[in-house]
């Protein structure tokens, strides 16, 4: 069976690999999104970056019946957009949510995320990897 995931990223992760690299590392988007191609096998992987929450939100009403699965850094959405929320549920697609740093031993605010409860997952704090640990746990997902 073949099979699509969809890797989405949020805002500001375009700038991988020179924003705050003493937190998020100096990997680039691009050289993850190459590792999780290189890891992935036979499946298919699609990518999409926005800094914008509604450009998000339609890629992943674009992703209904067209991919898999879904690995998701949503960035700084994930701590207060509602609307990304609605739209990961209607969705119906699985998705992991994955962060580079371990938001939970960072700022108050970043400790709550309003999309993991519609997520099958997430992994958090483990840098570039976060990503391969995501891809690994929505495939497992998929092969139930």
């Amino acid at each position: 069976m073949s099979r699509t995931v969809l890797i989405l990223n949020g805002p500001n992760l375009n700038l991988l690999g020179t924003r705050e690299t003493e937190v998020y590392g100096t990997t680039t988007l691009d050289d993850i999104v190459a590792s999780i191609r290189s890891h992935a096998g036979d499946v298919t992987i699609e990518e999409y970056q926005s800094n914008v929450e509604g450009e998000l939100i339609n890629r992943l009403h674009a992703g209904r019946g067209t991919v898999d699965g879904v690995v998701f850094n949503p960035g700084a959405f994930t701590h207060y957009s509602y609307a990304l929320r609605d739209a990961i549920s209607a969705s119906e697609l699985p998705v992991v949510e994955t962060h580079l740093s371990n938001v939970h031993a960072r700022e108050e605010f970043r400790h709550r995320t309003v999309l993991a409860g519609v997520c099958v997952g997430v992994v958090a704090g483990f840098g570039a990897m976060s990503y391969q640990l995501a891809f690994d746990a929505l495939m497992n997902h998929l092969d139930g």
